[in-house]
């Protein structure tokens, strides 16, 4: 199978994905957005990866390509390519299908339990996911769930955690992260750890950071669900 991965800063890039997809076999294309490189023909892939990253996705006239990149993302649902997105990846995919994107109540940040929603007992994606499991988090914003898409999952500090939408998957927690994932978060964006309810210091964080072994099973158990189902 062909990945292509949409990329917003040199520091989000598929992490673990990339792990499963090499085992896999899957060729891995991306586009570096923050470079300005050029988007590809919509026929070069099969299965579009649109990564986390530090902007909003209403903030066009400081990243240009973000107009083009939500014209892109619009074409590969049309032509019914796999899509999953991540953090801002799924926002960017619920603005492109109608959701509103706006700051969330509460900002995320570590390591929060995740739960599913009945919904999610309808999708053959994830009916074999725990009904709890702990994810992690780094996020201000939040979107509304589509029409026509099935809220996935929440959490305490955020209403909507994920959605479903035919062969498209949002999710506004990371399954992807490594522990060096992780570290270049804290080296990038360190300023984003605020007081909140909802927000872990970095010692608090690295204190559980072998979590990041169960978020890549699930990360795995997902993937190998799209695939199966999708491809």
């Amino acid at each position: 199978m062909r990945i292509h991965s949409l990329e917003h800063e040199p520091f989000e890039g598929l992490a673990n994905i990339e792990t499963w997809a090499k085992k896999k076999g899957h060729s891995i294309t991306r586009t570096l957005l923050f470079n300005n490189e050029e988007l590809p023909d919509i026929s070069d892939f099969d299965w579009l990866f649109i990564m986390g990253g530090s902007m909003n996705i209403y903030e066009e006239d400081k990243y240009p390509w973000l107009k083009d990149e939500k014209s892109f993302i619009a074409q590969a649902i049309a032509s019914k390519k796999i899509v999953l997105g991540v953090c801002l990846g799924s926002q960017l995919i619920a603005d492109v299908l109608g959701g509103k994107v706006s700051r969330n109540k509460h900002k995320e940040i570590g390591w929060f339990p995740v739960s599913l929603t009945e919904e999610a007992k309808d999708s053959s994606i994830f009916t074999a996911f725990p009904e709890k499991f702990t994810a992690f988090h780094w996020h201000g914003d939040t979107f509304k769930i589509p029409s026509g898409a099935r809220r996935i999952a929440e959490s305490e500090g955020c209403l909507n955690q994920a959605f479903e939408y035919g062969r498209v998957v949002g999710l506004q927690f990371h399954l992807e992260y490594s522990r060096q994932s992780i570290e270049l978060m804290f080296r990038n964006c360190i300023d984003d750890i605020t007081e909140g309810k909802y927000v872990q210091k970095p010692d608090e964080i690295v204190s559980q950071i072998n979590n990041v072994r169960d978020i890549n099973r699930i990360l795995y158990l997902l993937l190998d669900n799209m695939e199966r189902e999708f491809s």
